[in-house]
């Protein structure tokens, strides 16, 4: 993949939590030029194992030979649900860049204490790595790890979807897109939202 190409496209994947038995995940296409082409959904069990399987059903989903790298909103989504961005690029065969935004000692303990005994949990946290710094053109830092791309590269990436602030724009805009969602849905059956 060349980075520097205007044609890349990237699938921002987010999620929208609420404190519910599912929480709902978003996945934006969208061009190094910031317009959307696509935009799929799927949920994900709050405190669950199926984090992975729900983004690779939701990638499969929608069936786009185009997309060139996926940004993951986060790797612990849904109370302690554990993306394996590794599995991803392997089964996809797609870069993976996971983005935070937050200076953190870890969820190693956090873990810990919501699920004793849950060493696969606490095995799986350990394997994300460590994250690294990046200081994007709008000032703003995050921090990122990433599977299948080099560490510069990933951070380039990063950049180019960064309108302002310091989410790239396909993560922003799915996590916008699932709280939408969620909002709509949980309407739609009669729950309070709020």
């Amino acid at each position: 993949m060349q980075i520097s190409k205007k044609g890349i496209r990237a699938l921002g994947i987010a999620e929208s939590y609420s404190g519910r038995e599912q929480s709902v995940i978003c996945g934006v296409a969208m061009r190094k030029d910031l317009r959307i082409d696509g935009v799929g959904f799927g949920t994900v069990t709050v405190g669950g194992t199926d984090a992975t399987d729900s983004i690779l059903s939701l990638v499969k989903k929608l069936a786009r030979s185009d997309i060139n790298i996926l940004l993951l909103g986060g790797c612990v989504i849904s109370w302690y649900n554990i993306i394996d961005p590794a599995r991803l690029y392997e089964e996809l065969d797609l870069p993976v860049i996971c983005v935070t935004y937050e200076v953190s000692e870890g969820l190693a303990e956090d873990i810990a204490n919501h699920f004793p005994g849950d060493s696969d949990r606490i095995a799986m946290y350990t394997c994300l790595g460590e994250r690294f710094p990046v200081t994007l053109k709008t000032g703003r830092t995050i921090f990122i790890r990433s599977w299948g791309i080099t560490d510069a590269d990933a951070a380039k990436i990063c950049d180019d979807f960064t309108l302002d602030g310091k989410i790239p724009e396909p993560i922003r805009v799915a996590r916008l897109s699932a709280r939408a969602f969620m909002r709509y849905r949980y309407r739609e059956t009669s729950l309070n939202y709020e």
